[in-house]
């Protein structure tokens, strides 16, 4: 109960390790291989950035099928949903820097949940993830969420296999990747099932091209932080 308060209070977890190290070396291979210069995707992509098409592959979808993210996600959105897309995103040298944003749920706050899965080791210095702990439900009174302020940022850093999971609606960001180190992820959205015939509306502008009929409901799934 302490996690899951914890989860709902802060809006993410890292789950440490989630991912097999033995997966590891075929991952990234299929990153490597997926990748697609701006031109061949259906809507053009940030030119400091690698972005790999993989989304239809069997060890990705293992991936965003592990029950410990599964469970999470899950709670976060706290009803029946589906995978809705996944590609490979990885800043290059000099570039990978966002400002502070939020992704923004569609109908109801919690309706999307986001993951990143990390291929490689991640930190400050080759651009990892900044959040803003339980910046996700902020209270009624308070004033608009200044993204120029940093101060409530943290950064995160980790090991190659790590998970992040995240309430769509956290303040969060990409940092710079300074030292041209690979740092190679997948992005993983998970929607409310609510959600499903908008999600068909918007396939192949977001290039998706695996099955999203699955359903998972959050209870099928042991809630571990």
């Amino acid at each position: 109960m302490a996690d899951r308060k914890r989860l709902h209070q802060d809006g993410y977890a890292l789950l440490r390790r989630a991912i097999p190290n033995e997966w590891l070396a075929d991952l990234r291979c299929v990153f490597d291989a997926g990748v697609r210069p701006s031109d061949q995707w259906p809507v053009p992509r940030g030119m400091d950035w690698r972005y790999s098409m993989l989304d239809d592959d069997s060890r990705i979808q293992a991936v965003c099928r592990l029950p410990q993210l599964l469970a999470v996600a899950g709670e976060l959105i706290g009803e029946q949903f589906f995978l809705s897309q996944v590609e490979g995103r990885e800043p290059l040298a000099g570039g990978g820097h966002q400002s502070l944003h939020r992704d923004l749920s569609a109908q109801r706050p919690g309706d999307i949940a986001i993951a990143l899965a990390f291929f490689d080791d991640y930190g400050a210095e080759n651009g990892a993830t900044r959040v803003v702990p339980g910046s996700h439900r902020p209270e009624p009174d308070a004033p608009p969420f200044d993204f120029n302020d940093e101060s409530r940022a943290v950064q995160l850093s980790g090991s190659a296999g790590d998970i992040l999971v995240f309430d769509v609606d956290l303040v969060h960001a990409g940092s710079l990747n300074a030292i041209g180190a690979r740092r190679r992820s997948i992005l993983i959205s998970y929607f409310a099932e609510s959600l499903y015939a908008s999600h068909l509306e918007t396939v192949a502008l977001r290039n998706i091209r695996m099955d999203t009929r699955d359903r998972f409901a959050p209870s099928a799934f042991t809630f571990e932080d």
